[in-house]
């Protein structure tokens, strides 16, 4: 995941690496992400979200990361719960437990490329074309 420089409440651009969201999103897909704020509403269930992993094993820092958001993290741990789409390949809250709050970069607003179509982002299934229409 590369992100365009944060400024929260603002959007940005991201694009995907990797194979983890797959096959909702893949390699190369450009996101409209909008960055956190203190005053941003609590994640949703399903909300795909730009994210910083907790480091690996020999403390090295895994990049920014996309993630679908289950839900906040059980009970007794703050945080949120996140997953990722394809259960092959990658890093999630399974292998890393809960993400801090402040882990939570931005927000996936909606998929921009490939181009002449937007990516439907809020079921983990294949890609669904949807018009423009629908976000006007």
């Amino acid at each position: 995941m590369k992100p365009t420089p944060a400024v929260p409440g603002r959007f940005g651009l991201a694009t995907v690496r990797g194979v983890s969201m797959q096959p909702t999103l893949y390699d190369g897909d450009i996101l409209l992400v909008r960055y956190r704020t203190p005053r941003s509403r609590p994640l949703a269930a399903g909300t795909l979200a730009v994210l910083r992993l907790p480091p690996g094993p020999a403390g090295t820092a895994r990049p920014i990361s996309v993630k679908r958001v289950t839900g906040p993290a059980p009970s007794g741990q703050s945080g949120w719960w996140v997953e990722r789409d394809n259960p092959a390949a990658g890093v999630d809250s399974w292998s890393v437990g809960a993400i801090a709050d402040d882990d939570v970069l931005a927000t996936v607003v909606a998929g921009l490329w490939p181009p002449l179509s937007l990516i439907h982002i809020s079921e983990p299934t294949r890609r669904t074309p949807i018009s423009y229409a629908g976000f006007c």
